[in-house]
């Protein structure tokens, strides 16, 4: 959707003041014509996803959800905008940090991510829940995942921590082969393999960028003792694994990692969950 928000960088004025109901539908209007701008692009679809109340009295966030056909391809994507009434805005800053508010306005999590076959520390039925976001090449994940699994397992009565892989091809390609191995041998029974990987010293056998799956998997079967084949992360059932995991994440218009959930709110700082599992 980057290519698209590029298409009209100014907010745009709608001239007539209106009720909430006939706001929404301006707002659809607005997005499709700024949209449409782009001769390569063909709106088919568009529909609000999710509308919230912002700090700022009168103003709401919309999530879009866009389907749109690009040449011969179609693609569905999400976009926010921004909106009092009369006003549309593709952004909102805090004048104090200069943060935009579009943090304020990501889709809140649904049950269907506090999937039993995604918990990786704790207990599955404990009041608070984590869901994250993760790429196992990530530096900074690389610290961070650790971390909390470490405080989850401290207090793993109390809290909940489910794992959701989103390797960022383009910066990190050996990302997704070793998100399948992690898959593998988690089936195979290997204990605590999320924080086994993320501690492991990959780069003594290939680069983030390497496109050498062999490589990948060679260092993985070194490090583990294991026996995978390229052929075994190529399975089908796996391929559809990962993509439902990437999937997820898009829905929640997670763009990078690690990308951390506390109790259904995204977490932009990182640290609510060190609060959790402590004596109040």
């Amino acid at each position: 959707m980057k290519t698209v928000s590029k298409v009209l960088t100014l907010a745009v004025l709608l001239t007539t003041s209106l009720f909430a109901n006939v706001s929404d539908d301006n707002v659809l209007k607005f997005e499709k014509k700024r949209i449409s701008q782009n001769p390569n692009i063909e709106v088919k679809k568009i529909s609000i996803n999710t509308k919230k109340e912002l700090p700022v009295k009168g103003w709401y966030g919309y999530i879009i959800d866009v389907e749109a056909k690009i040449k011969d391809k179609t693609i569905n994507a999400k976009d926010i905008v921004f909106s009092d009434g009369r006003y549309i805005s593709l952004d909102l800053l805090d004048s104090k940090n200069g943060k935009s508010l579009k943090d304020l306005v990501t889709p809140t999590l649904t049950s269907k991510y506090y999937d039993k076959a995604k918990l990786i520390a704790g207990n599955h039925n404990a009041k608070d829940k984590i869901v994250i976001f993760s790429d196992p090449l990530c530096p900074f994940c690389m610290d961070y995942v650790p971390e909390v699994i470490n405080h989850v397992n401290k207090n793993k009565d109390s809290i909940a921590l489910y794992y959701y892989h989103f390797p960022l091809l383009r910066l990190h390609p050996a990302s997704d082969p070793l998100s399948k191995l992690m898959e593998l041998g988690k089936e195979k029974g290997i204990k605590d393999i999320e924080i086994k990987v993320y501690e492991a010293d990959w780069d003594e056998y290939f680069a983030p960028k390497e496109s050498d799956n062999k490589k990948i998997v060679d260092a993985f079967n070194k490090v583990f003792k294991t026996s995978f084949t390229q052929d075994d992360i190529s399975s089908i059932e796996l391929l559809d694994s990962m993509e439902n995991d990437i999937k997820m994440g898009s829905d929640l218009m997670v763009q990078g990692t690690p990308t951390i959930f506390v109790n259904g709110e995204k977490d932009t700082m990182r640290t609510k969950y060190e609060k959790l599992g402590k004596a109040k």
